[in-house]
């Protein structure tokens, strides 16, 4: 979790003061965390609210902090719509006391979380067990709920929720506009379902493990080389690469908010190579079926 100073908070405080009068009051701002949460609420809210993220492009959400003319921003938001990311288990109480009135929204309501992949459940290895305990990791949860479009389902339907109570002037609006996006995510299923469905291989090594509801709903395994942000030992690298040789993966996915300096020699050492796959991109639909491309480009038997 990450560590925020009173003396570095007290500091973007003071420049929140400083700018708020010139900042102008967008009475109908919404924020995000991550750039998939835009293309939600943009597709359901249409042009009624102005939508703000904190997380922008090329930024992890592991290792994000708010700018100054977020907070600014954030002191005339109507709602923040929070997914669990990394950064807001530091941030979320700062926020709030910014803007007290503002409704924190948390879209994991109704989605039943699950746990983190941990590398010693998919390797039969007593060593790698000892590197990595269970225990731990049973309560560290998967936030990365967007990658799976059932999911993303339900998350539409807080969405839905909370723009009928801020705007029942326009309810009907927005319950048409979800339902058209409800098409849209059951039309990308079927295509995901259609490519993925006779891959040759089922388990796809990758470098975060960011997958994990995407794998679940498909049928996949990923097996993830850093666990909780700790780039893995020389024992835990002898271990992946034994076993991707094993099973024949010449692919290693990682994404570009990371560094691929360890997935660079593990690829080399499997004579496979890297592909770059993006989980906060913007694009929801457009991004998953590139994605679905690319895997079964990769693993098809076809």
């Amino acid at each position: 979790m990450l560590k925020i100073s009173k003396i570095v908070f007290n500091f973007l405080l003071l420049i929140l003061i400083s700018c708020s009068t010139k900042a102008e009051k967008k009475e109908n701002n919404l924020f995000v965390s991550i750039l998939p949460q835009k293309y939600f609420l943009q597709k359901i809210s249409s042009d009624y609210f102005q939508i703000e993220v904190m997380v922008s492009p090329g930024q992890s959400p592991a290792t994000y902090e708010p700018l100054p003319q977020q907070l600014t921003l954030l002191k005339n938001t109507k709602a923040f719509f929070t997914i669990n990311v990394p950064f807001e288990k530091a941030w979320l109480s700062k926020i709030s006391s910014i803007n007290p009135k503002m409704k924190i929204i948390d879209t994991t309501q109704n989605i039943k979380l699950r746990q983190m992949d941990v590398a010693s459940e998919i390797f039969e290895s007593k060593d790698l067990n000892k590197v990595h305990s269970l225990e731990h990791h049973l309560s560290k949860k998967d936030p990365h709920i967007w990658l799976s479009p059932k999911l993303v389902k339900i998350q539409a339907q807080t969405i839905l929720n909370t723009l009928h109570e801020f705007d029942p002037e326009n309810s009907k609006e927005y319950h048409q506009k979800y339902n058209n996006f409800i098409v849209e995510l059951d039309e990308l299923y079927n295509y995901m379902l259609d490519k993925l469905k006779d891959l040759n291989s089922k388990q796809f090594l990758v470098f975060h493990p960011s997958w994990g509801y995407f794998a679940d709903e498909f049928g996949l395994q990923q097996i993830p080389i850093e666990i909780e942000g700790k780039k893995p030992t020389s024992k835990e690298l002898v271990t992946i690469i034994e076993f991707a040789k094993k099973n024949k993966i010449k692919v290693l996915f990682v994404q570009k908010q990371f560094s691929t300096k360890e997935a660079e020699s593990i690829a080399k050492a499997i004579s496979g190579k890297i592909i770059k796959i993006d989980p906060l991109a913007e694009n929801y639909i457009e991004n998953m079926k590139y994605i679905t491309d690319i895997f079964s480009e990769e693993f098809n038997t076809k």
